[in-house]
């Protein structure tokens, strides 16, 4: 299969134009200096290293970016203020269009003192297929005493012949608030593609102020592991919510998780889920979706919920551009 080139490569041994003529080399040319078939180039020239820093602050009841620095493929769009709370929102913008293999892409994010921050996504983060190499995306999280991130990217596809491999780790400082949210379907379903895949590999690991940490880790290979992974290989797609803090007393969680419980009922068949109490402070869910739009409304349900149980506050409508 001939690997597309990213805008800016040129097949190996080509010359622009009116360039002068190569010279003739004298000896011979080592193997690594072997020439490509024509119409292909060298699989290991594909791949971009692109990371993606954001350091945030409170700043006159609003938080603001108070330093950034991203490379391609990463691009940032100022933050958008969504209602009176002088929350960011960010987007994480790869307009490449998707992960191919070769590619590492990183995001390191801190969060200062009360900064209050929501992250989400154009768009679904595409996967391509590769010949060998890894598609990779490596988040580093720091979220400072008092502050509090809403994380919630929209899903993973990962193409027919893919590989990925996420880890995500957050630390949290005393007092804290996290709400993750990571969902990957089952690959592109309106091609019959699902777990297609070669393999994927996710890490979630949260660590609280005391120490103490939720981990969440698995490596797929659909064509040995389908039979060990339950349920999940009647839906087609799969999610978990993660919200954590020191700070909340417990029969506040216990009446999120009944809240939560509650709502994972009302759409039987078309969503399956179940929500506990995980080894830090706070709850853990984990959903199992028919659809995308499925998955959205259970999304935005369980949000919806979090923030009125937690700080008393309305949802917010995502603007996706």
């Amino acid at each position: 299969m001939t690997v597309p080139m990213r805008e800016g490569q040129r097949k190996s041994g080509s010359r622009g134009a009116g360039a002068s003529p190569k010279r003739k080399p004298s000896g011979r040319r080592k193997p690594s200096q072997k020439r490509n078939a024509p119409g292909r180039f060298a699989t290991e020239l594909v791949g971009r290293v692109g990371e993606l820093r954001l350091d945030y602050a409170k700043s006159d009841r609003r938080t603001i970016i108070a330093h950034s620095y991203f490379t391609t493929p990463w691009k940032l769009l100022p933050p958008i203020y969504l209602d009176d709370t002088g929350a960011a929102y960010t987007l994480l913008v790869n307009p490449s269009g998707g992960l191919v293999g070769g590619d590492h892409l990183s995001i390191d994010m801190s969060l200062d003192r009360d900064a209050h921050v929501m992250i989400s996504s154009p768009s679904a983060n595409r996967v391509y297929r590769t010949e060998g190499k890894v598609s990779e995306q490596h988040v580093n999280i720091t979220v400072g005493p008092g502050a509090i991130l809403e994380w919630l990217p929209e899903h993973t596809i990962p193409f027919a012949g893919s590989r990925f491999r996420q880890i995500l780790h957050a630390t949290l400082a005393p007092g804290a608030t996290l709400l993750l949210w990571d969902a990957v379907a089952s690959g592109r379903i309106a091609r019959g593609e699902r777990w297609a895949f070669t393999d994927l590999e996710n890490e979630i690991r949260i660590t609280t102020a005391s120490g103490s940490s939720l981990l969440e880790r698995y490596v797929l290979d659909p064509a040995t592991d389908l039979s060990c992974v339950g349920l999940a290989e009647e839906w087609n797609y799969v999610a978990s919510f993660y919200v954590v803090n020191d700070a909340v007393a417990s029969e506040v969680w216990s009446g999120l998780e009944s809240k939560v419980a509650a709502i994972l009922d009302t759409r039987p068949g078309e969503v399956l889920g179940g929500v506990s109490t995980p080894p830090v402070p706070g709850i853990a869910v984990k959903v199992l979706a028919r659809t995308a739009p499925d998955l959205t409304s259970m999304l935005d349900a369980l949000w919806a919920a979090v923030r009125e149980g937690l700080w008393d506050l309305p949802p917010v409508s995502l603007r996706k551009y």
